[in-house]
């Protein structure tokens, strides 16, 4: 299909040809790509800033909104930013990369369970989405299990997303991705992460059957955008690159080293995501210590709060019962709860295959 095509553009209906086209050349720098008929125009298609545009005199249906991405907007219309063209269309003009918008946030108790297949949604890319943290935090954070039952190559392309923070935890199963400067495609296998720093171009190439990651964001509403000019991999590898202050992070799994927790009887390996963001956000992952389980003694429970502005628990294998608040729930696999600043919450009598994801912003100590 794609090989005959050979343009695009979108009609947009006038009364008085000749004012709108003035209005689109003169006032914002269109130019004429055709006119017809040359004895009494009634049709002009027009370009500019990546956009054509049909102006159809008589033609019916919506004048719409045309949105022009600008260094600086001010700069193009006396400093308006939102014009009416003559035939009604509305013009507005935005900022070409406008920083990132993170709400202030609202810091709640969200507990998660995985009881439901109904609790999974279709997304981008036709992967299936649970959402973790259903209030989003007042916007600020989203977390999600996203899920690929049949495996096989994926209906994705090369993009990079505007985001604060971003990570990937592979939770069953195996993802092959590539990176922009990071080499040649790898796998991820159950229990690695990746940290994504702001707009790293990358693509996911394909999955086995079941495959199940975890995916962390800030803000939670942010711009997925497409690069279809970048081809991965790249030739240059630059794995210390830096990312609006982050660098990349593959954790491996099966070669990271166990230490002990904060609290005695657990231990946990660090994902190497506090470094690479300079203490901006934490991922660990706990497990009752290896001397508490051969002697088939459980751990203490513990007790703690935190003054971030985000924390998390996911349980990735086994069960564990959280306590929030004094009241004390049992958690198995797939569970997640996501606990605010200054509420007293701990862990106790986890199973000896129990596993936990632990991310905070910012890094716990």
């Amino acid at each position: 299909m794609a090989n005959n095509v050979r343009g695009a553009h979108v009609v947009l209906p006038c009364s008085n040809l000749d004012v709108t086209l003035n209005f689109f050349v003169g006032e914002l720098g269109f130019r004429v790509d055709a006119i017809w008929p040359a004895d009494g125009p009634h049709t002009a298609v027009i370009s500019g800033y990546g956009t054509r545009i049909k102006l159809a005199l008589g033609a019916t249906g919506s004048a719409g909104v045309i949105q022009i991405a600008c260094d600086d907007p001010k700069a193009i219309a006396n400093g308006e930013t939102v014009l009416t063209a003559p035939n009604g269309t509305i013009i507005e003009l935005m900022h070409s990369d406008a920083e990132i918008e993170v709400p202030s946030g609202i810091q709640s108790l969200v507990i998660s369970n995985a009881s439901s297949d109904d609790e999974w949604g279709v997304g981008r890319a036709g992967m299936r989405y649970r959402d973790l943290i259903s209030d989003r935090q007042g916007g600020r954070f989203i977390a999600s299990h996203i899920h690929i039952p049949n495996g096989g190559p994926v209906p994705d392309y090369v993009h990079f997303h505007k985001i604060r923070f971003q990570m990937i935890f592979c939770h069953r199963g195996w993802v092959r991705v590539v990176y922009e400067d990071q080499g040649e495609p790898f796998v991820m296998q159950a229990g690695d992460c990746v940290l994504q720093p702001p707009r790293i171009r990358h693509r996911v190439l394909e999955s086995s059957d079941d495959l199940k990651v975890i995916e962390i964001g800030c803000p939670a509403e942010h711009e997925t955008i497409a690069d279809h000019s970048l081809a991965l991999p790249t030739p240059a590898v630059n794995t210390d690159r830096d990312f609006s202050g982050q660098r990349f992070v593959h954790h491996v799994a099966v070669s990271a080293q166990w230490r002990s927790w904060r609290h005695g009887g657990y231990e946990y390996r660090d994902t190497g995501i506090g470094v690479a963001t300079s203490a901006l956000a934490g991922a660990r992952v706990v497990r009752p210590a290896s001397a508490a389980s051969a002697t088939s003694s459980p751990p203490p429970a513990t007790s703690e709060t935190h003054s971030g502005e985000f924390y998390l628990m996911f349980v990735l294998n086994g069960s564990v019962t959280v306590s929030l608040d004094g009241k004390q729930q049992r958690f198995g696999e797939s569970d997640c709860v996501t606990i605010p600043a200054q509420m007293r919450f701990g862990i106790s009598e986890p199973s000896s295959d129990c596993e936990i994801l632990e991310v905070a912003l910012p890094q716990l100590s």
